[in-house]
């Protein structure tokens, strides 16, 4: 099989650094609970809802996120048997590249450079697509496996894996 896996909210948490950077910013802790079908900026006070996209435009913001439990050791026991590859719409944000590329490096280097695709539309041909934005799946041909984040906790047309245990469970 082919599998494309998405960068951010399925392999790399940029939810936890938004929090960080808001409470470095603004000295008031940010207990975030973000409601069940919204995005992570109409979840914080009118003022700074901006900052969100003020953060992820900064050279840097997607250098140090963490990793989503569990990925790493799911994506070399994919990877095993399968062709992965890491498939992320990075053009969005164009000081995202080098710091995706390098956050790869560290994170996954057994991932080869010429199975990591940077680019707009995520029109891969690949029989897999794990991803938590439904967008990158229109037109997609295969099987989509919605990996749940608050944005799309309301949406049911499409097989959802909550962590990176039940993707190894579908796919074997």
């Amino acid at each position: 099989m082919r599998i494309a896996i998405d960068m951010d909210e399925v392999l790399a948490d940029p939810i936890h650094k938004f929090i960080q950077l808001y409470n470095r910013d603004h000295q008031v802790p940010l207990d975030l609970i973000i409601k069940p079908g919204t995005e992570l900026f109409e979840n914080v006070p009118e003022e700074v809802n901006n900052k969100w996209f003020e953060y992820i435009n900064e050279k840097g913001f997607f250098r140090d996120l963490p990793v989503i439990d569990g990925a790493i050791e799911a994506v070399k026991q994919l990877q095993e048997k399968h062709e992965v590859y890491i498939v992320s719409a990075a053009m969005e944000f164009r000081n995202s590249l080098e710091d995706k590329l390098d956050w790869l490096a560290d994170h996954f280097p057994f991932i080869d450079w010429k199975h990591i695709m940077f680019c707009g539309d995520k029109i891969v041909n690949v029989d897999v697509m794990i991803d938590d934005r439904i967008k990158n799946f229109k037109g997609f041909s295969g099987r989509p496996l919605l990996f749940t984040s608050p944005h799309n906790l309301l949406i049911t047309e499409y097989e959802r894996v909550d962590n990176w245990k039940q993707v190894l469970d579908k796919l074997y």
